[in-house]
């Protein structure tokens, strides 16, 4: 089950994998109403629900996986406006009608399209509006999985795009090459062949000691009303 994707994986998650770009976070803030209330679908570890809670919109960070949940609560607990439910995209327990602003980050590929665009119309108030985020790394799985799921899920969104650079020490390049679904936890087969090739990258590709990878975030943004 896509639920059970990141079991095992959120200490990894929430230590190496990259956040959004204050000017990312601007944008999406400038596109919700006064008092805006956020749904955060498949807020994973809450790397973006954390930077959105800063601004102080009430927040829902939707998020079916207990481990992931688990580390959601962490990170979280400085904020009193965000408040976690244990659910899925396609059923996320809120209250129909309760929320302006749906944003998933880094997750609308795992999601039942059809479903969940129902689910964005039962929680929608009037002119909500639905959002996707992904960070885009060259050569990277997302830049696919956000373009596909993008024109699976959207009519015709609106689109823009930041520089988020990342820079990896070999210890964070090593967790952020853990934290992905498709990576071999330390029991599993394979996972020393695995570190061993991540090492290899790092030694190849990294100045100074750093691995460098230009990663640009894009942001995807449409009316719950004008959803297929």
């Amino acid at each position: 089950m896509n639920t059970e994707k990141f079991t095992g994986k959120a200490q990894a998650y929430a230590a190496a994998r990259p956040g959004y770009p204050d000017a990312a976070l601007e944008y999406i803030c400038s596109l919700a109403p006064e008092g805006a209330v956020f749904a955060d679908i498949g807020a994973g570890t809450g790397k973006f629900t954390a930077l959105l809670a800063r601004y102080g919109y009430e927040i829902f960070a939707v998020e079916p996986n207990g481990d992931m949940r688990e580390q959601l609560a962490a990170t979280l607990a400085p904020f009193s406006n965000a408040k976690i439910a244990h659910g899925t995209a396609e059923a996320t327990t809120l209250p129909g009608h309760s929320v302006d602003i749906i944003a998933c980050a880094q997750a609308l590929h795992w999601f039942d399209m059809g479903a969940f665009q129902a689910e964005c119309r039962r929680i929608g108030k009037s002119g909500a509006l639905a959002i996707s985020i992904y960070n885009n790394t060259p050569g990277g799985s997302s830049i696919a999985h956000s373009k596909q799921s993008a024109e699976a899920f959207f009519s015709s969104p609106a689109t823009r795009e930041f520089q988020n650079p990342q820079f990896y020490s070999r210890e964070s390049w090593l967790r952020y090459m853990a934290s992905h679904s498709h990576d071999p936890l330390p029991a599993d087969p394979g996972y020393a062949a695995h570190v061993a090739d991540m090492n290899a990258v790092f030694d190849r590709e990294s100045v100074g000691g750093l691995l460098r990878r230009d990663v640009v975030t894009k942001v995807f943004s449409e009316r719950v009303e004008l959803l297929p």
